[in-house]
């Protein structure tokens, strides 16, 4: 089963009635690459082992979690309807205003955000990996939340640190279309002409600032250098992914 160790939730004030939970790599059945709680389906992890995983997680919850199919887009899921989804929506973020559901996100180096409301009326979600970061899906995710962004409040789980997280100029060019401070958010990579050092947690508060969301916590992890913690894709390649959960109760 899951110990109280084999998860974790942010440090962040969150207003009543709102629970979060990060899972780490520890407490679940699968084996190898994948070891020990792969949640993801799409990694190529055996399928039992995963439905047990997702089974244990869910125990820690109000229900089950509607898993999305993450396809590093912008497309936002409303998790507010009267059935549970038995078929993965694509989207990389989910939100909702009912009780008892939670909006959950997997990543494995990507940038997971949850999202609250000051009242805990409305909570979400976010599954920024670069692509989607670039392409607004923190902004999306905030329209779609229908409450003023001064109101937000945003937590930013677990991803790949500034050290670790080289990207070439495709990147720096992604991010330069919405203004030229998205450059501080890279540096030169020492090593390698033509490459760059991505600090996703920068950058991923310079969309929030510029989106008006003042409260922003979270950050300092990164996935890359704590293998005995944390899955991490551009580490290991093979391996399993990770949920960042959150809930209205």
């Amino acid at each position: 089963m899951i110990d109280a160790d084999d998860v974790f939730v942010p440090e962040w004030p969150l207003p009543n009635g709102v629970r979060v939970l990060i899972t780490t790599r520890r407490g679940g059945v699968s084996r190898g690459a994948y070891a020990s709680l792969n949640l993801g389906l799409h990694v190529g992890d055996d399928p039992l082992a995963v439905a047990e995983n997702r089974r244990r997680v869910a125990a820690m919850l109000p229900g089950e979690p509607t898993w999305l199919n993450q396809v590093h887009g912008t497309a936002v899921f409303a998790n507010d309807g009267d059935t549970h989804e038995t078929i993965a929506p694509a989207a990389d973020a989910a939100t909702t205003r009912r009780a008892g559901r939670p909006c959950a996100v997997l990543a494995a180096d990507c940038l997971p955000i949850l999202f609250s409301d000051e009242r805990g009326s409305c909570v979400a979600a976010a599954h920024a990996g670069w692509r989607g970061l670039a392409a607004g899906v923190i902004e999306r995710t905030i329209e779609a939340m229908q409450v003023a962004p001064q109101r937000v409040i945003a937590c930013l789980g677990p991803a790949i640190g500034a050290t670790a997280f080289e990207v070439g100029q495709e990147v720096v060019d992604a991010f330069a279309v919405a203004g030229p401070g998205s450059r501080a958010g890279f540096r030169v990579s020492a090593d390698r002409p033509g490459k760059y050092l991505a600090d996703i947690y920068a950058l991923a508060r310079q969309r929030l600032s510029a989106a008006g969301v003042e409260q922003v916590h979270g950050a300092g992890w990164c996935t890359l250098s704590a293998p005995e913690r944390f899955f991490s894709y551009r580490r290991d390649g093979q391996t399993g992914r990770m949920a960042a959960i959150i809930w209205r109760e």
